[in-house]
C-alpha cells in the first residue's frame, strides 16, 4: 500500500513526490499521498504541483478506485507533469488546518449530543451533523458550553487499530449511519480524544484532525434546524 502521509503526518504542508499515473478525465495521481481524498464528509485538500519551473493548481483530491491512492483534480486546463516526473506536492494548508480543527470539533459534538449520526459535512470553518433527535434540544447554550468545555481541557487527539472482527464485535464504535467504516484491508482506524480517565471519545474515522483539542478555538452551534421528523440538523461555526 502507497504510504498517505495525510494518515502519517496531518501536519506535514508539502512533500516530494512522484507521478504514478494519469485518469482519463485529466487528474494526476501522485504518491506517496500528501493531498487528502474527499470522503467521510471531509472535502479532499486542494493546493498545488510544483515541477522543473512549472505549477499546476489543484482544486480538490478524490479517492481512485482502489480506495486508497489519491487523484489530483487540476483547477485549470494546463499541462500535466508526466508519468514518472518528480514534483513538490503543497497543500493550501489554512484550508486543511481548518477542515482539521471542524472534524475534531464535530466529534466533540457527536460527545456532548450522543444520539446516532445520520450524516454531516465539514468545511473550512464550519460543519455540521444531523442526529436522530425527534425533539430539540432543550438548551443549545447549554450544549455550547459542554462543547467549549472540551475544548479548552486541551485534550489530546490520538489513534488506533483494530481489527474488522474486533469492530464487528464492538458496533457501538460506530456513530454514523450514513458513513460506515471502510473495510476489505483488514484494519479499521480509530481516532481517540483524551487518554485515560479523560477520553471523551473513540470513533473509526479515516479524516485528519488536529493534535489537541485547544487548536480547535472557541465553537459557536450556529443553529439547529428540523430535517424531518426523526431528524435534527446542527450546524457549528468556529469563531476564527
Amino acid at each position: 500500500m502507497s504510504e498517505l502521509l495525510y494518515r502519517t503526518d496531518p501536519y506535514l504542508r508539502d512533500a516530494p513526490g512522484r507521478v504514478t499515473g494519469h485518469t482519463e478525465e485529466g487528474g494526476v495521481i501522485v504518491e506517496p499521498a500528501l493531498f487528502y481524498p474527499k470522503g467521510g464528509g471531509q472535502p479532499g485538500d486542494s493546493g498545488w504541483l510544483e515541477w522543473d519551473g512549472k505549477r499546476l493548481p489543484i482544486a480538490t483530491a478524490v479517492k481512485a478506485d482502489d480506495g486508497v491512492r489519491s487523484i489530483l483534480v487540476p483547477a485549470e486546463p494546463v499541462a500535466l507533469p508526466p508519468k514518472g516526473a518528480h514534483v513538490v506536492q503543497v497543500l493550501d494548508w489554512e484550508r486543511r488546518h481548518r477542515h482539521m480543527r471542524v472534524h475534531t470539533a464535530l466529534h466533540l459534538l457527536s460527545v456532548v449530543v450522543p444520539l446516532p449520526v445520520t450524516g454531516g459535512q465539514i468545511g473550512a470553518g464550519s460543519g455540521r451533523l444531523d442526529f436522530m433527535m425527534p425533539e430539540p434540544p432543550s438548551d443549545k447554550d447549554a450544549l455550547e458550553r459542554a462543547l467549549n468545555d472540551m475544548v479548552d481541557k486541551d485534550l489530546p487527539i490520538g489513534e488506533e487499530w483494530i481489527t474488522e472482527a474486533d469492530l464487528a464485535a464492538n458496533p457501538e464504535l460506530v456513530k454514523t449511519l450514513s458513513v460506515k467504516p471502510p473495510r476489505g484491508s483488514g484494519a479499521v482506524r480509530l481516532v481517540r480524544i483524551g487518554e485515560g480517565r479523560d477520553q471523551v471519545d473513540l470513533q473509526p474515522c479515516g479524516g485528519t484532525h488536529v493534535a489537541r483539542t485547544g487548536e480547535i478555538g472557541a465553537v459557536q452551534i450556529r443553529k439547529v434546524e428540523n430535517k424531518g421528523k426523526q431528524n435534527r440538523r446542527i450546524s457549528i461555526i468556529l469563531d476564527n
